[in-house]
């Protein structure tokens, strides 16, 4: 039974007592949402002239979704709605925030609101002492500082109210991990000395980089946890996610009471960037959702994306049980492009029949892809060694395709979710790591002395495995070497940016999948197709499932798929104690005929088109 949001809501909008009589799913358990936002400026007129029930009533009833997000304050800073506590657009008519509550709330439809945190030209430009200041001492024209009185003047009152006078569901902050920045104002400098007797270094050969780095991370951390908790205390429901943080923007373990994570994935090469983004979410412990960009924003080629294009999107996110939304942009005076929505109406469908077998559903260990924590908060970008969150994944992203497109089940996790219960996984991938704390490798050699198998890819980390270890390289040549009760492989060479980059993918899988069959040579599910399926084990509701995502077609350098190829005869074997009473393709239904025999089923699947799930009961 799902779990609703407390009905009641009474909220003053516009003079008008509202009431509402529906009651509307928290985030925790919402499936489907749509995005909506304009980043408001003073050059908007007339915003909310055209926003009305009827709009909205229309999108309800083309999407039925579980939640809308609609724009609040971009990264310019203005407001779409009157503020009383902040700085709205200069031509507002009535109060077009207040109809959208109202019709939701009636629709029994949850509310969040697009809110650019961190970054708020508009206030730095009124309040130039809210800004971070560079080396020279120069305050920012876009980002806020962490440090500042910007969080408690502006952005706390600005929460309550909406939480309050308005009575919307949440908000979706967005400019936050990845718009923060290394700040050299006074206050910043003097408490880093305090805590940590050093002077503020002005680049990474300066003593303290490192330390200065981490400094401002935990200065974010905190300024996460104070708002929420300075919210909270007021408005107790109301649901906060910083968008990106603790995703592998963010890769650590989550430390602010957010009550769901999020982000929005690359408009372009989505499908690659979508596997990373949702596999790391899917292992942080707490609700999450993911976000398609709904158009392209390639100025050569802009447009919106076909609906098969964006049912695949939300294929790789739903096949990792978590939840979608996309995004639409609004015109400049905050009204909708309805005309556009053609495509999130197909989407919805197509969602909605695989919502009973997708959702919440947990992964079924096979192959562990590291996405360290401590590699990434020690390494510098070239080019940007003051970068606090990054779009990083490092050598995790490349490798992750491979072993994919190699047709293995893979989970992406940082050390705080590995490190615990690390003989869940029968195979462990380190990618190309530059570091690695030593009581981590250690904890990885005492994993396959265990018996676990360990796959180490690298030039840096094959040569501190080998040293810990004892065992030999031999050159740039991949092999396999027992260790205690398992196994180790060397891959000593660099190949994710080869991979990622689609420089001879045919080969760099070929080679993969060799050394891993003699790591893993029992995998619990194995598949003989193209490499343009994407498989993951998992659990829904009891049952083991198969889910097949059709991954084909060139995502780098292709913008638009006005239709996808379909893959066919797909050859699955499942290994299973005993012989299955029904193997079933969802959500159409179908039974599936198998043989059973020698501890596997095996079935053939005659044709995948987007996205099929496969229960075996």
């Amino acid at each position: 039974m799902k779990l609703k949001y407390p009905i009641l809501l009474l909220a003053f909008l516009s003079g008008v007592l509202v009431s509402s009589g529906q009651e509307r799913l928290r985030r925790d358990q919402s499936f489907l949402g749509i995005h909506f936002d304009f980043h408001a400026n003073p050059s908007c007129t007339g915003v909310g002239a055209n926003t009305t029930p009827e709009m909205i009533g229309t999108i309800l009833d083309m999407v039925h979704p579980d939640y809308i997000q609609v724009d609040c304050k971009g990264h310019p800073g203005y407001s779409s709605y009157p503020t009383e506590v902040g700085n709205p657009v200069p031509d507002i008519v009535g109060d077009p925030l207040a109809v959208w509550r109202k019709v939701t709330a009636e629709r029994g439809v949850s509310l969040y609101l697009h809110y650019s945190g961190v970054w708020d030209s508009r206030a730095v430009d009124l309040h130039p002492d809210w800004a971070v200041k560079d080396r020279d001492g120069n305050p920012s024209k876009t980002i806020t500082s962490v440090f500042g009185p910007y969080v408690d003047k502006l952005l706390v009152p600005q929460l309550k109210e909406l939480a309050g006078k308005y009575g919307v569901d949440g908000v979706w902050v967005d400019g936050e991990c990845w718009a923060t920045s290394i700040d050299y104002g006074e206050k910043a400098v003097r408490l880093f000395k305090e805590q940590t007797g050093m002077d503020a270094p002005l680049s990474p050969e300066d003593p303290g980089w490192f330390e200065w780095k981490q400094f401002h991370r935990e200065a974010f951390r905190n300024y996460l946890r104070h708002y929420i908790s300075a919210v909270r205390s007021e408005y107790p429901d109301f649901q906060i996610c910083s968008n990106w943080s603790y995703t592998h923007h963010m890769p650590e373990p989550v430390s602010a009471p957010m009550d769901f994570l999020s982000g929005d994935y690359a408009p372009t090469n989505s499908v690659n960037s979508a596997r990373v983004a949702a596999r790391y979410l899917s292992a942080q412990g707490i609700p999450w959702d993911l976000m398609a960009w709904s158009f392209s924003n390639d100025s050569k080629q802009p447009g919106q994306k076909p609906s098969a294009q964006l049912m695949r999107e939300a294929a790789v996110t739903l096949s990792q049980g978590g939840g979608f939304q996309a995004y639409y942009t609004q015109n400049r005076d905050g009204s909708v492009k309805l005309e556009k929505l053609k495509s999130m109406a197909d989407v919805a469908v197509f969602a909605r029949a695989r919502q009973p077998y997708c959702h919440h559903s947990v992964s079924v260990p096979q192959v562990a892809v590291l996405l360290s924590t401590y590699n990434y908060q020690h390494h510098l970008i070239p080019g940007n060694p003051g970068a606090l969150f990054p779009n990083d994944a490092g050598g995790a992203g490349g490798v992750l395709e491979c072993l994919l497109d190699s047709q293995y089940s893979v989970d992406l996790l940082g050390e705080g979710s590995l490190q615990p219960d690390m003989g869940r996984f029968p195979l462990i991938v380190i990618p190309e790591c530059e570091t690695l704390s030593e009581v981590f490798r250690d904890d990885l050699l005492e994993y396959v002395r265990g018996g676990g198998s360990l796959l180490v890819i690298g030039e840096e980390m094959s040569g501190s495995f080998s040293k810990a270890s004892g065992i030999s390289l031999q050159g740039d040549k991949w092999f396999t070497a027992g260790f205690g009760s398992g196994k180790i492989g060397f891959i000593p060479t660099r190949i994710s940016g080869d991979y990622d980059s689609g420089r001879n993918p045919e080969m760099i899988r070929s080679g993969v999948k060799a050394v891993v069959g003699e790591l893993f040579p029992a995998p619990l599910v194995e598949l003989k197709s193209s490499p343009f399926v994407e498989m993951s084990v998992r659990k829904h509701d009891g049952k083991l499932q198969v889910h097949l995502v059709n991954t084909s077609g060139d995502h780098r350098h292709t913008v638009f798929f006005e239709s996808i190829e379909p893959v066919r005869n797909i050859e699955v074997a499942v290994r299973l104690d005993r012989e299955p009473e029904r193997i079933v393709c969802q959500p159409d239904g179908r039974d599936i005929k198998f043989d059973y025999k020698n501890g596997k089923a095996v079935f053939r699947i005659d044709s995948l088109d987007i996205y099929d799930i496969i229960e075996i009961e």
